[in-house]
């Protein structure tokens, strides 16, 4: 590689690092408690809720739905979800199917009763670092602020990764000379942690790109499929309908998958005419993509099924890779693990910004009595 071309990726990777570090570093302080937060919140809640009847029948869904109107008369429901783990069917009503999510309503029944369940603890630490760590506190201009953040990451990364064999060409590889002065040991750490770490360090800052953009995603598919809907089937309101028959139906027509949420007629998910029932894989992967089968509210019969497009996908997939959720604890310690090394490279290069040589904080070519400037050792 040319002086000249160094010379580029070393600019490169310093203003794009020093643009990025401090935002970096608070991502992955806060994203290391979030990696357990499963642990971590059932270690801090109180007494374990339990079913009125843990070895009793459980009731149908419209014997649930038929709770959850009574407990909000007036109001209609808009979605319906299913906890993984537990008896439980939530259901968010509003006054219309359209109405704005300020409008809405969410409530938990325990479906081996019918009775509400308590809410669970909201508020609280986890809840503070999951909303700075995802848009610290701004809402869409904070997370894609964040996005731009982990672009500026990755190119400091893939600049990192083009310096790092001209830097160390005559040193062996992982070599740490703890010999020589505090800077250049800090330079050799700063350097090692991060030519092994690359491969993930890339894979969690670009899905975390992914996941800033989250809410535009959502929009986009709730929006095209809307349109594909109403290109595919005729205008006219619902009447009446069992919500059970349709998520039974819907299981039968992909069998092998779990249900996680129905859109009721009307809502932002559905068509004004039918139950789009949304279900997902039982595989670590597959559970991140869901499809929605369509159920005509009025005649009970199956009307279709559509997949997520692309761009959904590469969102669903992004999330359990950017937190290492999907493979049990002993991935999530792994995860725990890179993320410490990444807290240390990004330390290690705000101390070497910070100590470094005169040299180097004077013009390129030229030294303090104008002599030439010589680059030092490694850096």
């Amino acid at each position: 590689m040319t002086s000249k071309a160094i010379r580029t990726w070393s600019f490169v990777h310093k203003w794009t690092s020093l643009a990025c570090t401090v935002f970096m570093l608070m991502l992955c302080l806060t994203g290391m408690p979030l990696i357990f937060h499963h642990e971590i919140e059932h270690a801090l809640e109180g007494e374990e809720w339990v079913p009125a009847n843990p070895d009793g029948a459980l009731l149908d869904l419209d014997q649930v739905l038929d709770r959850a109107i009574a407990n909000r008369p007036g109001e209609v429901p808009v979605f319906m979800s299913f906890d993984e783990d537990r008896p439980v069917v939530n259901v968010t009503t509003a006054p219309l199917p359209s109405s704005p999510e300020s409008e809405m309503h969410f409530a938990s029944f325990d479906r081996t009763s019918g009775d509400l369940v308590p809410p669970a603890a909201g508020g609280g630490f986890m809840d503070f670092l999951l909303q700075l760590h995802t848009d610290m506190f701004l809402g869409l201009p904070g997370m894609l602020f964040l996005g731009f953040m982990g672009l500026l990451f990755t190119v400091s990364v893939v600049s990192g990764v083009v310096l790092y064999a001209p830097f160390m060409r005559k040193l062996g590889f992982g070599t740490l000379r703890l010999r020589q002065s505090r800077r250049v040991k800090w330079l050799d750490w700063h350097n090692l942690l991060g030519i092994v770490t690359v491969a993930w360090v890339l894979v969690v800052g670009l899905t975390g790109v992914v996941n800033t953009l989250a809410t535009p995603i959502i929009g986009l598919w709730r929006t095209d499929l809307a349109r594909e809907l109403a290109a595919d089937h005729e205008a006219g309101a619902a009447v009446g309908g069992s919500v059970h028959a349709a998520v039974e139906l819907a299981r039968q027509q992909a069998p092998g998958n779990w249900v996680q949420f129905v859109a009721f007629p009307g809502s932002g998910f559905s068509t004004d005419r039918h139950f789009a029932v949304f279900l997902q894989g039982d595989t670590p992967v597959t559970k991140h993509i869901i499809t929605p089968v369509l159920v005509d509210a009025a005649t009970g019969a199956y009307d279709g099924m559509r997949e997520m497009p692309w761009y959904a996908k590469a969102l669903s997939l992004s999330q359990p890779l950017h937190f290492g959720d999907y493979g049990g604890l002993p991935l999530k310690i792994l995860w725990a693990l890179l993320n410490t090394a990444t807290i240390i490279v990004l330390g290690s290069g705000v101390y070497l910004w910070l100590r470094r040589p005169v040299s180097a904080r004077l013009p390129q070519s030229m030294g303090r009595n104008g002599a030439a400037a010589p680059r030092p050792e490694g850096a």
